[in-house]
């Protein structure tokens, strides 16, 4: 013993080496498909692996989930588990923890997929008192883009597009062959397209 360490105390050291070549067999017994030892096996360590799934997922219920799935997981893995690699109770608490950080990183991955889903979907609010006035400048513009039309294209091009008549009816009511009225309508939209400085 090397100056300044403590003594065990009795007995210690002894139970220590029983309880991990215990679990090491209970794994071992698992391997085989022995239910029995794997449920001394969960009474033995379910307290140590919940407490380190509480630790990393801060949350009661998530940690008794995670853990369930830690103890799938060595139900389905202890033939997996090498005694020469390290002890029982190590192998099954890196797996514990390998688990509670994946159901963190899970459920970040689930938190942003939503914050992004409401960013995209919320409905956009807007300016009613700035949509009015973009409304009104545009009616403005177009009334003031009138005023370079001929009379006969302001009149059919009125009739056509503020009247809401169709080609038809405004040669009807405007006592136009079919063909003139949607020439007069044609050239009114070109004019008062270039008018109000579209591009073609």
């Amino acid at each position: 013993m090397m100056a300044g360490m403590a003594e065990p105390p009795p007995g210690q050291a002894t139970r220590t080496t029983s309880a991990t070549a215990s679990l090491e067999d209970l794994l071992r017994r698992c391997a085989r498909g022995d239910e029995a030892a794997f449920a001394r096996l969960y009474d033995l360590t379910s307290h140590r692996t919940y407490g380190l799934a509480l630790r990393v997922v801060r949350n009661p219920a998530h940690a008794e989930e995670v853990t369930q799935e830690i103890y799938l997981e060595v139900w389905r893995t202890s033939a997996r588990f090498d005694a020469a690699r390290g002890n029982a109770l190590s192998w099954l608490l890196t797996i514990a923890h390998r688990r509670a950080v994946d159901r963190v990183r899970s459920a970040d991955a689930a938190q942003r997929r939503d914050e992004v889903f409401e960013r995209e979907t919320r409905p956009r609010d807007y300016d009613v008192t700035a949509e009015q006035a973009q409304l009104s400048i545009e009616s403005a513009r177009v009334r003031r883009a009138l005023q370079h039309l001929t009379s006969t294209q302001r009149e059919a091009v009125e009739l056509a597009y503020f009247g809401g008549y169709t080609h038809a009816e405004v040669a009807r009511l405007l006592d136009l062959p079919l063909g003139t009225a949607k020439t007069r309508i044609r050239d009114g939209l070109i004019r008062l397209r270039d008018t109000m400085g579209v591009e073609r």
